[in-house]
């Protein structure tokens, strides 16, 4: 089956596009961030498929609100054995109770938290939410004095924050750009794609088709690391959805 790609934006909604053989159009909403992607016949133009999108809004929107509701992963308990995830890699915890400071590391595929005895479950949270905001402390800069170099543009401020619905985003009018905490979980490569998105931002607001070929020149394989970004594990929920699969319990979607 033949596949092409396209990126649209309707009503301010960021579509992906694959069109394929087939009859019908389908669209899917998918988690971890409610990003909507539709699958169209060959033979529907850009204006039939924002039509279509137009039209079904209310239930895209509906799909996102409860995706922003659902907890992002199954709540840690913080404790020997778990799992967590550090630069995409999945690395199982250990909890070492000794007196002194709290500190984390990775050793090998384990991930140590040293802490004090008797310490809640919510300090060791803490601190380890405290940790993968230093690992994007180190890894950020590097990669913004890159693009700036590549780019000719400087980013003048960043932030670390939480964010339910984005993987960053970007003022074009301050250049203030902000990355999700959840980044320090995923890959490199794509922490490095976000870079690159919200940088590009500062050149076209809307993810619209000069947006796209300014990303296709800066980063050719940009559509690949999103992919990653959007499909390696975040939340306890691994399902999408779609207009048919919500009659049948929100099954995968099959597009």
């Amino acid at each position: 089956m033949s596949t092409a790609n396209a990126y649209l934006t309707v009503r301010g909604i960021d579509i992906d596009v694959v069109y394929k053989d087939i009859k019908n159009l389908h669209i899917g909403v998918y988690p971890p961030m409610g990003r909507v992607r539709v699958a169209a016949p060959q033979r529907f133009d850009d204006d039939q498929i924002r039509i279509a999108v137009v039209q079904r809004l209310p239930w895209i929107k509906r799909q996102q609100a409860q995706l922003k509701e659902a907890p992002r992963q199954t709540e840690r308990e913080m404790i020997t054995g778990e799992s967590h995830y550090v630069w995409g890699n999945r690395l199982r915890l250990k909890v070492v109770e000794r007196p002194g400071r709290v500190h984390v590391e990775v050793d090998g595929d384990r991930l140590v938290i040293y802490t004090a005895p008797g310490s809640t479950v919510e300090s060791r949270r803490t601190a380890l939410d405290r940790w993968y905001r230093e690992q994007l402390r180190q890894a950020i800069p590097p990669l913004i004095e890159k693009w700036e170099n590549e780019l000719q543009v400087a980013v003048p401020k960043w932030t670390i924050r939480r964010m339910k619905t984005k993987w960053g985003s970007c003022n074009r009018e301050s250049r203030h750009l902000w990355f999700n905490l959840e980044l320090a979980k995923k890959h490199p490569d794509c922490l490095e794609y976000i870079v690159v998105h919200e940088i590009t931002h500062y050149f076209e607001r809307h993810h619209g088709e000069r947006f796209t070929e300014l990303m296709d020149k800066q980063l050719p394989d940009w559509r690949v690391r999103r992919e990653e970004l959007n499909g390696s594990p975040l939340a306890s929920e691994e399902w999408g959805v779609n207009e048919q699969s919500e009659r049948r319990k929100a099954l995968p979607a099959n597009v």
